[in-house]
């Protein structure tokens, strides 16, 4: 395969150092890198920004620019507001449960938890910028991944010809779509 995993999704932040401190003290993630221009790399563009990433456990980041002079929101505005997310996976249920309680207690909103196909449990909140974030704990057995996995095809086709997602228990014999 050629991608072997994530290096970094990015998105645009409005203050770096409100950022780093909500990813760090909040979420306990590693302030791995800072780096910036005045002109993009990549298009030579007049931009001056600083480019911060955070890494996860498995060495993955998530990444945030700020563009001070730059036009444009923080996120799609067009959009539902619960499209647009990083999502984190937590160790377990317990570990997602805590989470929640310790967010709440440093002053977070949060919603959830929220079932998810009986596949994962998630809680849900906004950084400093307004992006909406995704804990997410594992809720099925790990034998399931090769059913899911061979019933994606059949669940896309579904989709793909209805548009329609109330026909899944027609098709499947369940709500969510699997049998299971």
């Amino acid at each position: 395969m050629l991608c072997k995993r994530l290096h970094h999704a990015a998105y645009r932040c409005l203050d770096a150092k409100d950022t780093v401190q909500f990813y760090t003290d909040i979420l306990g993630l590693k302030f791995s890198h800072a780096m910036g221009e005045d002109h993009v790399p990549s298009t030579g563009a007049y931009s001056p920004h600083i480019h911060i990433f955070f890494q996860l456990e498995d060495g993955s980041c998530i990444a945030f620019f700020e563009c001070p002079k730059d036009p444009g929101n923080m996120k799609d505005l067009e959009s539902p507001d619960w499209i647009q997310h990083f999502a984190f996976k937590v160790e377990s249920m317990e570990v997602l449960l805590k989470a929640k309680q310790e967010l709440m207690d440093k002053g977070v909103e949060v919603l959830g938890p929220t079932n998810h196909d009986d596949f994962i449990s998630s809680i849900y909140f906004f950084d400093p910028s307004g992006h909406r974030l995704e804990l997410t704990a594992d809720t099925c057995d790990a034998s399931m991944y090769p059913i899911f996995e061979a019933e994606a095809p059949k669940v896309l086709e579904l989709w793909n010809e209805t548009h329609d997602w109330s026909q899944r228990e027609k098709i499947f014999g369940t709500k969510s779509g699997y049998k299971r």
